[in-house]
């Protein structure tokens, strides 16, 4: 009980210490463009480069139309960066955090919810070349829309709880940085972001069917395309949300005490 509650008073704090965690976020934005002209707006030029270089010729590779393909690869890039930043960041999140939790006495989520700030500050950044793409390229707005709130605190919350399974079992075993690196990387081509489901062979649907991360990059892309997401694409989300916090309190509950030792 004592290991619960202590468990359940890091998230509660950590959520408290609002102010900590927003001002470390936005800081390391501003010290890895310090010096800077364009500042954090590189984060938006950079993006919309690639987009555009990528969509000109992956669309010309599959022959697909420019105004239907750059859109989607668009949307798609840009919730895959926000995916592959929270979970790669987020284990090392407390090793990278060690100089603090050292010295000063702050809760553990502080500095996962530093990972979830700046990611989602870089995520609002490489939004605004997306919605030039849709306006370019006259995407219709529908109704769809209104559900892209709720696909945002999805993955956030999504965010939250992996990064913290994944910070725990990253401060005590460092390989394990590289390993998920390598696994996202493989998980990037196997999931439908520069290329369609469509042009998928039917017997090769499960590539995507029973494929997580394409489900929740559809809850973010289908709205901005003007469609709504599918069902099973919320409940595998949904589903995934309600193991993910299981796990991670679960997980905290067993190792809180142990951290600042294998830090």
């Amino acid at each position: 009980m004592a290991n619960a509650s202590l468990a359940t008073s890091d998230l509660i704090e950590g959520i408290k210490s609002w102010r900590i965690w927003l001002l470390l976020g936005w800081q390391d934005i501003r010290l890895r463009y310090r010096r800077s002209y364009l500042g954090p707006w590189w984060i938006t030029l950079s993006m919309l480069v690639t987009m555009v270089c990528l969509g000109f010729l992956y669309a010309n590779l599959f022959k697909l139309p420019l105004n239907e393909f750059l859109p989607y690869l668009a949307i798609g890039m840009v919730v895959w960066a926000l995916i592959l930043s929270l979970i790669t960041e987020g284990t090392s999140a407390l090793v990278e955090s060690t100089p603090y939790l050292k010295q000063i006495s702050l809760p553990y989520s502080v500095f996962i919810l530093r990972i979830i700030t700046r990611n989602v500050l870089i995520f609002l950044h490489n939004i605004i070349p997306v919605v030039l793409v849709l306006l370019f390229f006259q995407v219709k707005i529908s109704w769809a829309l209104s559900g892209l709130f709720l696909s945002l605190i999805i993955i956030i919350f999504n965010g939250f709880c992996f990064a913290w399974i994944l910070a725990i079992l990253g401060a005590r075993y460092r390989d394990l940085v590289p390993i998920v690196a390598s696994i996202m990387q493989i998980a990037f081509f196997l999931t439908p972001i520069i290329w369609e489901a469509r042009i998928l062979p039917e017997k090769y649907r499960y590539l995507v069917d029973y494929n997580p991360f394409a489900q929740f990059v559809e809850i973010i892309r289908q709205p901005l395309l003007g469609e709504w997401p599918s069902m099973n694409a919320y409940i595998v989300t949904i589903t995934i949300s309600l193991l993910g916090m299981g796990v991670m309190l679960l997980l905290l509950k067993r190792t809180r005490k142990r951290i600042i030792y294998w830090l």
